[in-house]
């Protein structure tokens, strides 16, 4: 059991009573990393007392959110046991349920005129002054720290503006998670071809089958958008080191076709070290 995993589960919103059961029955059976849950359906629904078909499909929701993943199986009598792990970065990126701190003016005795007498933390005393005590000194936010907020949030806000402005709903938690997704090291521009990607493959759409925003990232729709960039990155890259190999042949058998080659693409043969000026030379190209 983890109260780390469980206290982290317990302050995030999950979407329905339903799901929060569930991924709290989850939390107590992890460490302190998420992983090591190993419990049957069966098991989650005698314990939690919700149906078979409402656990089944909440799984395979967590699953396809990416708030659970599958490491491995374990043997039983029946069978296998599927071996969960929670991710803590999917949890973190949702909505917390700490409400708004909410100022309600002057209360009685606001400043306590002396500092407290508690406890040291190895063998130091805390401040002098008490956080509310006017003279306390609170240290300002670094230039460093707001540029980078500023540069954080202009970025986010950018990101938003490329999704289609008839969807988008909830712009705070949007936002909210968009910076969840940079600080996880999704590069700004590729999220805005997965976003645009999106948009295409959904023109047309009626407003009852269209994904609004704060869903749409919620549940990390840009990942299909990415795995795609990512192929055809890669297919790129395929055809680039394919094109590359015929020049260089062409080059070393000093082809006919050697006089269709340009001299940037000498150049970057000569510099990926395929080919040498000599090589070059030879096949009757200047190098």
């Amino acid at each position: 059991m983890s109260w780390r995993i469980a206290n982290e589960c317990a302050e995030r919103r999950f979407g329905s009573a339903a799901r929060k059961q569930i991924i709290m029955f989850l939390a107590d059976k992890a460490s302190d990393d998420g992983s090591g849950i190993w419990c049957s359906k069966g098991t989650i629904q005698r314990h939690t007392e919700l149906s078979e078909s409402t656990v089944k499909r909440t799984i395979i929701d967590f699953l396809r959110e990416g708030i659970l993943i599958e490491t491995g199986r374990r043997q039983c009598k029946n069978g296998y046991t599927v071996i969960y792990r929670i991710v803590l970065e999917r949890v973190a990126a949702l909505e917390p349920t700490a409400e708004p701190d909410i100022q309600t003016g002057v209360t009685v005795n606001p400043v306590q005129p002396e500092p407290g007498t508690g406890s040291t933390v190895n063998g130091v005393r805390g401040s002098r002054w008490t956080p509310n005590h006017p003279k306390t000194i609170h240290k300002p936010p670094t230039c460093r720290r707001e540029a980078a907020e500023e540069v954080e949030d202009s970025e986010a806000e950018k990101i938003l503006a490329a999704y289609p402005e008839d969807r988008i709903r909830d712009r705070r938690t949007s936002l909210r998670l968009i910076a969840a997704a940079l600080k996880a090291g999704v590069e700004p521009d590729d999220l805005k071809q997965a976003i645009n990607a999106y948009a295409k493959e959904s023109e047309g759409y009626t407003r009852s089958k269209v994904c609004f925003s704060d869903n749409w990232f919620k549940m990390r729709r840009w990942e299909k958008g990415l795995a795609q960039i990512r192929a055809d990155r890669e297919k790129a890259r395929e055809a680039e080191a394919k094109g590359r190999a015929s020049l260089t042949e062409w080059i070393h058998e000093r082809h006919p076709l050697c006089r269709h080659i340009t001299n940037r693409q000498i150049e970057d043969l000569i510099a990926s070290k395929l080919v040498t000026p000599e090589q070059v030379r030879a096949a009757g190209l200047q190098a």
